[in-house]
C-alpha cells in the first residue's frame, strides 16, 4: 500500500510502498478514511535535529496522528466491533497500567520508554496511508457523523478541549472573559468550543485577516496581533485582564502577551510548542494567575469532543487532498499557506 513516511529529522517525508498492516491482539484494522496534517509533523521533519524524547520518536515511521477510518479486520480477542462502522482514532497509546494512561490520559503515561512510541503516527505508523492498526480501546464511535471532516477532532479538537476543561473554573460565573491567541486550526476550534460552553465574551487575534474573520463569524470579538494588542484587549475585559488565556503559538511575543492581558486570578495556558519562554517575577505575573502548559487530552475527553461535533456544537474548517498528494500539503502547512485542516484521503483520486 501507499504511505507518507517519515524517514529522518530535518528530511522531507517520502511517498512510498510499505507492507499492508495485520492488527494484532486487541487492535483492529482501519480502511483510514481521514488523516489530518498537524504542524507538529512539521516540526519532526523541519525543525527537530534529532528525537526529543529519547527513542519514542524514531524514524522511520508512517506519519498522521488524528486519523479515522472504517473497520477493516479485527484482530484476536477483538469482539463487539463490526466492519465497515466509521471511529475516529484517540492518537495517544501509552503503557496502559500506571495511574495516567488509567484514567486515559496516555499522554502522561509514567512510563513511555516501555511502549516504545508516544502515538500513532508519532513513533508507530499512523493514518497517512491506505490502512492503519490501532488498539480497539482507541477508538470512538463517528455513527453517521463526516469521518473525512472528524479527523482533525483527534488532535486539533481534543487538544484545545483539554485546555478548556481545565480552564473552566477561572469562567465560571457571568462578566467573564476568554481570550485565543493563534487562530489556526486549534484556535478556531477553541474558539467554538468556548462560545458553546460558557457563556464568556471571547476575544480572538491572529495575523492573518481571514483567520479573524472566522473566529468573528464564530462567536468572537477579534483583536489584530501588533501594536496596541495588550490595551485594546484588557479594554475589553473591562480594565482588569482576561480571566482565561489561551496561548496557540507558544513563542516569546505571544506568551508575553497572554501574560500581559491575563488577569489576577485568572488562567493562562500554553499550548502551541512554539518554543517560547518568558520571564517570570514575583511582581510583574498578577497574583494567583494559573499559568501552566497542556499536551493533547484524553480519551474521556476526545469521546466528549465528537459528540460536540456529532451535535453541530463544532466544526473544523478541512481542505481535503489525495493521499499522493500529501506532500503538497505538507508543503503549504510548512510555509504556512493553508487556511484550513489539511486532510489526507486515502482513497481519493490524485489531483490531475
Amino acid at each position: 500500500m501507499r504511505a507518507l513516511v517519515f524517514t529522518d529529522f530535518k528530511t522531507f517525508p517520502e511517498m512510498q510502498d510499505v507492507e499492508r498492516p495485520t492488527p494484532g491482539a486487541g487492535e483492529v484494522l482501519l480502511k483510514v478514511a481521514g488523516s489530518g496534517a498537524c504542524h507538529s509533523d512539521v516540526g519532526l521533519f523541519h525543525e527537530f535535529d534529532g528525537d526529543p524524547t529519547g527513542g519514542n520518536l524514531a524514524p522511520p515511521f508512517v506519519l498522521g496522528h488524528e486519523t479515522s477510518g472504517w473497520i477493516e479486520e479485527l484482530g484476536p480477542g477483538v469482539e463487539g466491533l463490526k466492519k465497515g462502522d466509521a471511529y475516529l482514532a484517540y492518537g495517544p497509546i501509552g503503557c496502559g497500567r500506571c495511574p495516567a494512561c488509567s484514567r486515559g490520559q496516555d499522554t502522561y503515561c509514567h512510563q513511555p520508554e516501555t511502549v516504545g512510541y508516544n502515538a500513532v503516527g508519532l513513533g508507530r505508523d499512523g493514518g497517512m496511508a491506505e490502512y492503519m492498526t490501532v488498539p480497539a480501546r482507541n477508538l470512538i464511535p463517528l455513527g453517521d457523523a463526516d469521518p473525512i471532516d472528524a479527523a482533525p477532532l483527534a488532535d486539533a479538537g481534543l487538544t484545545p478541549y483539554h485546555a478548556i476543561k481545565r480552564a473552566l473554573p477561572a469562567l465560571a460565573g457571568g462578566g467573564k472573559t476568554a481570550y485565543v491567541i493563534g487562530l489556526g486550526g486549534l484556535g478556531q476550534l477553541a474558539v467554538q468550543m468556548l462560545v458553546a460552553l460558557t457563556g464568556a465574551t471571547v476575544i480572538a487575534s491572529d495575523t492573518k485577516p481571514e483567520a479573524m474573520e472566522a473566529a468573528e463569524k464564530a462567536g468572537a470579538t477579534v483583536v489584530p496581533t501588533g501594536d496596541g494588542q495588550v490595551e485594546r484587549v484588557r479594554e475589553i475585559a473591562g480594565g482588569r485582564g482576561v480571566d482565561a488565556v489561551f496561548d496557540f503559538v507558544g513563542v516569546d511575543a505571544t506568551i508575553a502577551a497572554a501574560a500581559g492581558t491575563v488577569a489576577q486570578g485568572g488562567s493562562l495556558t500554553v499550548v502551541g510548542i512554539g518554543g517560547g519562554s518568558h520571564s517570570w517575577s514575583f511582581f510583574t505575573m498578577p497574583y494567583e494567575v494559573n499559568f501552566s502548559s497542556t499536551y493533547w487530552g484524553t480519551i474521556e475527553e476526545l469521546h466528549e469532543v465528537v459528540e460536540m461535533y456529532r451535535r453541530g456544537q463544532i466544526a473544523p474548517a478541512v481542505e481535503r487532498y489525495s493521499l499522493e498528494d500529501a506532500p503538497t500539503a505538507y508543503e503549504r502547512l510548512r510555509d504556512g499557506e493553508l487556511s484550513a485542516r489539511a486532510v489526507i484521503v486515502p482513497h481519493q483520486q490524485a489531483t490531475a
